[in-house]
């Protein structure tokens, strides 16, 4: 196969571009071209562990009903090994079109609609042998004014692109030396960021993270719907962390339970895990959730972009709707509820209800 010739980067590439020119023949025929029969492909909830054979009739047949004019578009695109030397790719981008039809029993709006996604594919020898993906469900849902969740404390828009446009900047090698020890330094800059933060706050206040040592003073943070986006440490801490770490306070102190694959390319350092956090919900104040003193996990899929020896953008994406799946709430069934049409009360000639009284 000529695709077996060519780097991992450069197989996702062909992929992305696949599904930014759809067509459904040809989509098919490369999914089972590039992903191992044996592949294990994970995806967001409600659609779970999917089989290589399925990927197309389970996520992309019914996403080219809900959207016919589908594209797909990346905003970044991260090529690096783990510590364990697996090579990963990660992307971050966009799924556009008009919205026609239900998906996932959202409705439609007939409108143009966004779904944005974190996608991370694991290769060996040419092909995919592992995915783990999120798409964000919940900014559907709220596009189609079916939110059932409590609001977002963060900014609700439509996720950037990196300030500097080069998150897909494909010139870049980890070859050249420099510029594999740059990826080294971020990816370190980015590990020393998170021990720091993960001491707070079981070993002192707010001070013991450094924020401002890893974070640039005009950095952005980007959350996924239900959550929302964020401007510098009082706004981060303020519309995320805060409230996050007053329901969770146990945050990083159970290794044991999760999995991290880090890798760096240039400026840019990603992180997957299937799942990479678990934590106890010992009080409230996030998402509206009940402390229910019940260990979660959460599927995070996150992107950092360095400048200047320091944090400037953080994309972020949780699975949201496996979160209050395990606490036994099923947001998919209220969402169902919000979308059945609402009928008119009957009327008497006066224009009172005479149903009322």
């Amino acid at each position: 196969m000529a695709l077996k010739a060519q780097s991992d980067k450069q197989i996702i590439s062909t992929l992305c571009n696949a599904l930014y020119d759809f067509d459904p023949n040809k989509v098919q025929e490369l999914l089972s071209e590039i992903i191992h029969p044996d592949a294990l492909c994970r995806y967001f909830h409600p659609i779970g562990d999917v089989k290589p054979e399925l990927l197309y009739s389970k996520l992309y047949a019914p996403l080219y009903t809900a959207l016919p004019d589908f594209e797909r578009r990346e905003i970044i695109c991260v090529a690096g090994s783990d510590d364990d030397g697996n090579s990963w790719v990660g992307n971050a981008g966009y799924f556009i079109g008009i919205f026609t039809h239900a998906f996932m029993d959202i409705p439609p709006t007939g409108q143009i609609a966004h779904i944005r996604f974190h996608e991370f594919y694991k290769l060996k020898a040419g092909a995919i042998i592992e995915i783990q993906a999120v798409w964000d469900i919940p900014s559907l849902m709220m596009q189609a004014g079916v939110w059932p969740m409590g609001p977002s404390l963060g900014y609700e828009w439509l996720v950037p692109a990196p300030a500097r446009q080069d998150g897909l900047d494909n010139s870049r090698s980890d070859k050249t030396p420099p510029l594999k020890n740059k990826a080294l330094e971020n990816k370190t800059l980015v590990l020393d960021m998170l021990t720091a933060m993960s001491k707070h706050p079981k070993y002192g206040g707010a001070e013991i993270m450094q924020l401002e040592k890893f974070w640039h003073p005009k950095f952005c943070w980007y959350g996924p719907s239900g959550i929302g986006s964020s401007r510098g440490i009082s706004g981060f801490r303020n519309h995320h962390q805060i409230p996050f770490l007053k329901a969770m306070p146990d945050r990083g102190q159970h290794s044991e339970d999760v999995t991290h694959h880090f890798f760096a390319e240039g400026q840019y350092v990603a992180v997957t895990g299937w799942p990479n956090m678990s934590q106890t919900l010992t009080d409230d104040g996030w998402l509206g959730i009940a402390p229910t003193n019940q260990r979660i996990n959460l599927r995070s899929l996150d992107f950092w972009r360095i400048e200047n020896q320091k944090i400037r953008e953080n994309w972020v994406m949780i699975d949201l709707l496996d979160i209050w799946s395990q606490i036994g709430v099923d947001v998919l069934s209220r969402m169902r509820q919000l979308a059945i049409p609402k009928s008119q009360p009957s009327q008497t000639a006066s224009g009172i209800d005479a149903n009322v009284g």
